[in-house]
């Protein structure tokens, strides 16, 4: 399917659609065995409607919520204090935006914004870059299988190229990270796993990550490329990667990058994944 190539790894462990076709048609014929529901002091009618309301709370029950999200990430940057990566960082105020303020000796402030799964506008465009940033992410942590992973980035890609080149807003992230829990576990095998820590008992890779393009020359109508090979740096990626043992001289093999490109066939976006020595996949896409 489209995107997959975005990302190194997909979900192997998720099950295919004739899998998914037969245990919808084994829910319907739940539906049809009177037998069996009044067994369960249920009726036909029963079944029918309230089986939406408790497939709903199946997801919720098996989906990561918030606040498991702000664990893995608090978690996580109190591994990067310890490591000496950072030196400090905030926690987000419940009922604000969930952004977090991490302090980098010789970079300052770095923020990063929680989302959910990318491919939804809310994690894609409903958020603001802090005045006191330095440089600031947009961490994905989906732990969806409706999509590959790849496919997930892409979706939210796109939805991050259109306002890149919008009108209606003034800021722009320096880049974008995929990671959360599911990563180097068995229903998502991760191809950096080797460099992975233990985070609470568990190895977590290193995160994918993507340098976006400065938002600039936008209005000038001879300007066609925004960070199409990846010639944008930033510093916080080294910083991350560093508390996964990945020094100086490894960074560009495990950075990604996104990039945008003005022409005849419209704009074109590049999703640039590396992870390691040699080692890397792309996805592009043609939008008019």
């Amino acid at each position: 399917m489209a995107g997959e190539t975005a990302t190194p790894c997909n979900h192997p462990g998720a099950p295919p659609d004739e899998v998914i076709d037969l245990v919808a048609e084994a829910v319907r014929s739940i539906a049809r065995d009177d037998a069996f529901l009044q067994k369960h002091g249920l009726t036909v009618q029963d079944f029918e409607l309230a089986l939406p309301a408790a497939i709903q709370r199946i997801r919720g029950s098996a989906a990561a919520g918030t606040a498991d999200r702000r664990e893995f990430l608090t978690d996580l940057f109190k591994y990067m204090m310890a490591a000496g990566a950072i030196s400090e960082f905030e926690k987000p105020e419940y009922g604000k935006d969930t952004v977090y303020r991490l302090q980098v000796s010789g970079v300052g402030s770095v923020a990063i914004i929680q989302k959910g799964c990318p491919d939804g506008a809310h994690s894609s465009v409903a958020w603001s870059t802090p005045e006191w940033a330095q440089e600031t992410y947009l961490w994905w942590l989906c732990d969806s299988l409706q999509y590959e992973p790849g496919e997930h980035v892409s979706k939210g890609v796109n939805r991050l190229r259109k306002r890149f080149f919008s009108d209606a807003y003034g800021d722009a992230i320096d880049g974008i990270i995929f990671h959360n829990a599911m990563c180097g576990s068995p229903i998502r095998p991760c191809p950096k796993i080797s460099k992975a820590i233990e985070l609470n008992g568990r190895l977590i890779p290193p995160p994918c990550i993507w340098v976006m393009p400065e938002r600039n020359n936008l209005h000038n109508s001879n300007a066609t490329n925004w960070n199409w090979s990846g010639e944008r740096s930033r510093q916080f990626p080294a910083v991350l990667l560093s508390a996964f043992g990945i020094d100086g001289q490894e960074v560009q093999y495990f950075t990604g990058h996104i990039g945008f490109l003005k022409g005849g066939r419209g704009t074109r976006t590049t999703i640039s994944s590396r992870y390691g020595a040699g080692a890397s996949t792309m996805y592009r896409s043609d939008s008019r």
